[in-house]
């Protein structure tokens, strides 16, 4: 099957979250099962900037936003390996900028019409390069208004009358709402402008556009495709989800364990290991881990990672009363990695500077210092508020560190809790409390904290999770069987 996936991150060319990980390595693996996927991305500066050779098509086109017309050119490059085709869509007035989306904390105030210009230039690639595409996979809002120019003004009309569409939602929160008169710069008709499928609570959205107009939905987990569907993580789409509930569907995100393996790390140096191995190999990244990150070098103390964004939705606001609590009297050491609030810098900086001996504090982020927490800390905590699916939790069952995780989306479909049962079936792999509060979370970690003490079971859960298969392989074959589900819908589905 052709494939088209519409994003506006892909590793290596850009990425600000998960999405980038996932077009970066998706279409990879769809590759590998026989599809024929391309990618078709705006291109950023950051993109231009990758290292991946980027050359020109020679195709030049018009696209009308409003009553103007804006010319666009198309680039092309390759996904690592050279087998998946990434197309560019080159307009420097509208991408040419330091960052993606925002700056300085503030969205780019062009927004809708910058990436009213992308959905058009992707259908535009389609037709110009003669893509033959069967199937355009959208994700996230900025490709929402995709699905909705194929079932209007492009209905019934060669390449297009045949091209199905999929829409992933990886973070319903981020919606792409704008002005109720930036609809004229959509070129679509005021009639779609109604409460079942463009407007929203008066404004212009496009992923409720896109949420209306899709053969199918997906999003990156089963729970999350649940938890869309009702307040509050429904963030005012909980109608229409409810309404397109038969073509809702959720898929695990995979990890790419050719990037995230212990026994291949190249940020480990000689201390690569197994599940054969993983005690000495643990034991040995601990101790490098200490001394890099300044904490006293000792082997029976639980150290305990974060790694994200430092923000309410990641949890912090539980972290910060717990780790205020535990420092001045657990023996517990924290390394914190990521940047995000200012608030949050500035109380775990003081935190840091005051314990020094319990707390390390890394403002910013780090690639390899990622790799190598991942490998020596012993207990990963993930207390999202909301997470549609969550990585790090599937790095650190791969790297035997034990992650403590609040059960919603991606990390309850991903966690098995320790309890006597699951440690007997040998399916429990981590810790998980259900009620977002300090006090459940901080029983989760007591009660992680306490089976760390115990070898025998401590152990027993590092081999379940490092033994899992959480592959991009695997997930490969269920977007392969709903690529499959929405051409048939599609075939059957009326403009």
């Amino acid at each position: 099957m052709k494939i088209l996936f519409a994003t506006t991150e892909a590793v290596p060319f850009c990425k600000t979250g998960g999405l980038g990980d996932v077009c970066g390595s998706l279409p990879i693996e769809l590759a590998k099962i026989g599809h024929q996927p391309a990618i078709v991305l705006p291109a950023f500066r950051q993109a231009l900037n990758s290292g991946r050779p980027i050359e020109p098509t020679g195709v030049r086109f018009e696209i009308p936003i409003g009553r103007k017309t804006v010319a666009g050119t198309l680039l092309r490059s390759t996904l690592p390996g050279d087998k998946v085709p990434v197309y560019l869509v080159h307009q420097p007035q509208y991408y040419d900028r330091a960052e993606l989306y925002r700056e300085n904390g503030n969205d780019y105030k062009d927004n809708c019409e910058r990436f009213v210009f992308f959905c058009r230039a992707a259908l535009e690639a389609v037709k110009l390069l003669n893509l033959g595409s069967e199937l355009v996979h959208c994700h996230d809002w900025t490709s929402g208004l995709i699905p909705a120019y194929l079932k209007t003004e492009l209905c019934g009309i060669p390449p297009y009358d045949s091209l199905a569409s999929l829409l992933t939602v990886h973070n319903i929160a981020y919606q792409g709402n704008f002005w109720h008169w930036d609809m004229e710069l959509t070129g679509l008709d005021w009639k779609y402008f109604n409460w079942r499928q463009m407007e929203f609570y008066g404004n212009l959205s496009f992923l409720k556009t896109g949420l209306a107009f899709a053969d199918t939905i997906s999003t990156v987990s089963p729970r999350y495709a649940q938890e869309i569907q009702q307040p509050p993580l429904s963030c005012g789409l909980d109608g229409i989800l409810q309404y397109r509930r038969d073509d809702l569907f959720g898929i695990i995100n995979g990890v790419d364990y050719n990037q995230w393996n212990p026994e291949i790390d190249p940020h480990l140096g000689g201390s690569k290991y197994s599940v054969k191995n993983f005690a000495d190999g643990k034991r040995a990244c601990k101790a490098a881990l200490q001394k890099e990150i300044g904490l006293p070098q000792v082997a029976d103390v639980p150290l305990v990672a974060m790694i994200g964004r430092l923000a309410d939705q990641k949890g912090f606001d539980l972290v910060a009363q717990l780790i205020q609590q535990w420092a001045p009297t657990s023996i517990v050491q924290w390394i914190i990695l990521g940047t995000g609030e200012p608030i949050y810098h500035q109380l775990f900086s003081d935190i840091a500077q005051k314990y020094p001996d319990k707390v390390a504090v890394r403002l910013g982020f780090s690639n390899d210092l990622a790799h190598r927490i991942e490998a020596g800390a012993d207990i990963f905590l993930m207390p999202s508020r909301y997470e549609p699916c969550g990585l790090n939790q599937l790095y650190s069952l791969k790297y035997g560190t034990v992650p403590v995780v609040h059960a919603t989306g991606g990390l309850a479909d991903t966690i098995t809790n320790l309890t006597e049962e699951t440690l007997a079936a040998g399916t429990a792999n981590g810790f998980s409390f259900s009620t977002y509060n300090t006090t459940a979370l901080t029983d989760a970690l007591d009660r992680a904290c306490k089976a760390f003490a115990n070898r025998p079971i401590w152990d027993q859960l590092i081999r379940t999770g490092m033994g899992q298969d959480w592959s991009w392989n695997h997930s490969a074959r269920e977007y392969d069987r709903l690529y499959k589900r929405t051409l048939a819908r599609a075939t059957h589905a009326a403009c």
